[in-house]
């Protein structure tokens, strides 16, 4: 029995996966069964942020997996401590909490936030409805699929956990309305990844924080998908000038392991008390000591090679007469095209060996973060041939 056909037999069959099983990877490079090699656009969905198997990473995992893999939290571990002090002092909040996924830090980002109003302002205030924005994605049990504001993924799933609604994405004339005195937080992504790779303006998020500002309502960033380097800073927050109230971090910042995070300001640094809010796995040592390789090799010099690679892949990608508009930061991508559809050019960029990811009708690129210069060059060659190809 073929690997394809035990995963088909044994698996519940919730992913359209492509007829490829990939066994290994160096770098941006990845190999299937049957030796074929391809060139990894899609870094399994952002999470290879150093691409497959990393020597420094690869090793500080052996090590701490040989060394102490699991305790539980009712220890400490020194992983889970340095890892916590290099966020804190990376990006200027003052505490973590570490869970195992995107959505469990968008899930405990939002009892954060609700817990906040409800110590300030008390439960007669009935300050607890959480605004999120049209297009976005926040995850997929049934909190965060509530915070999701895309009916697509809310079918079937009925009732979902009350008290959100989402109001559209860059148009500030719902603003005032939609931020009523029931508010306790706003949750946003900056580049709505899998809503088609659709950033939000800075007018509309500087308008945004002004409002939330005022009515002491919180920012959650979700950057799950953003954060840790993607879009040429750790934090994409940083290219928006400010600092949300909570930042939620996965992805990338494991490098391949699951592991989860969210951040928050000194006004929030206490909500949270024993007891509040816990997980078995979260701040587990081997995902911490892989984590704490990402942020040391994140320095400033590999941020500015990502931002450059992302000048180029525009560059090369717009000479082509398939492309429309590029969205994204960073190496964060989206392609529009004009006349082929977004999964017949992943299928052909397979079969001719690229790894890319769609949203929506738009073509993602979401490339290891030190993808060498061979490897960008001989994926975008490919790409843009196949872009360029004649449909038949």
């Amino acid at each position: 029995m073929s690997t394809q056909e035990k995963m088909d037999q044994y698996t519940m069959q919730t992913y359209k996966r492509q007829e490829v099983c990939l066994v290994s990877g160096k770098g941006a490079t990845a190999t299937d069964e049957q030796g074929k090699t391809y060139i990894d656009f899609g870094s399994g969905i952002g999470v290879n942020a150093l691409g497959y198997a990393p020597e420094q990473w690869a090793q500080a995992v052996a090590l701490q997996a040989q060394t102490l893999q699991h305790t539980s939290n009712l220890y400490y571990t020194k992983p889970a401590a340095e890892l916590a002090q290099a966020l804190c002092e990376r990006t200027g909040y003052q505490k973590v909490f570490f869970a195992n996924s995107g959505a469990e830090a968008n899930e405990g980002a939002i009892k954060l936030a609700r817990k906040y109003s409800h110590d300030r302002y008390g439960a007669k205030a009935n300050r607890n409805k959480v605004v999120s924005l049209v297009n976005s994605f926040h995850g997929r049990t049934i909190t965060t699929l509530a915070a999701t504001g895309q009916e697509v993924f809310h079918q079937n799933y009925f009732p979902f956990t009350p008290g959100f609604v989402a109001i559209p994405a860059n148009e500030t004339s719902h603003l005032a309305e939609a931020l009523d005195e029931q508010v306790c937080a706003v949750i946003i992504e900056f580049i709505q990844g899998e809503g088609g790779v659709i950033p939000l303006t800075q007018a509309f998020v500087a308008q945004l924080v002004a409002f939330c500002q005022e009515r002491d309502i919180l920012i959650i960033a979700d950057e799950v998908q953003t954060g840790v380097g993607r879009t040429g800073t750790f934090l994409t927050s940083e290219q928006y000038g400010f600092q949300p109230d909570i930042t939620t971090l996965a992805k990338g910042l494991g490098g391949g392991l699951p592991i989860g995070a969210f951040l928050c300001n000194e006004k929030l640094a206490n909500v949270f008390q024993y007891g509040d809010h816990g997980t078995t796995f979260g701040g587990n040592p081997v995902a911490c000591a892989g984590a704490l390789v990402i942020l040391q090799t994140l320095d400033d010099a590999l941020l500015a090679e990502v931002r450059e690679k992302s000048d180029q892949i525009k560059t090369v990608l717009q000479s082509s007469p398939e492309v429309g508009q590029i969205d994204g930061l960073g190496l964060m991508l989206g392609i529009e095209l004009k006349t082929k559809t977004a999964p017949a050019v992943l299928k052909e960029c397979l079969a001719n060996g690229v790894i890319v990811l769609s949203a929506k009708e738009k073509v993602r690129l979401l490339p290891p973060l030190n993808i060498t210069k061979e490897e960008l060059n001989q994926g975008l060659e490919i790409l843009l041939h196949v872009l360029n190809a004649t449909n038949h």
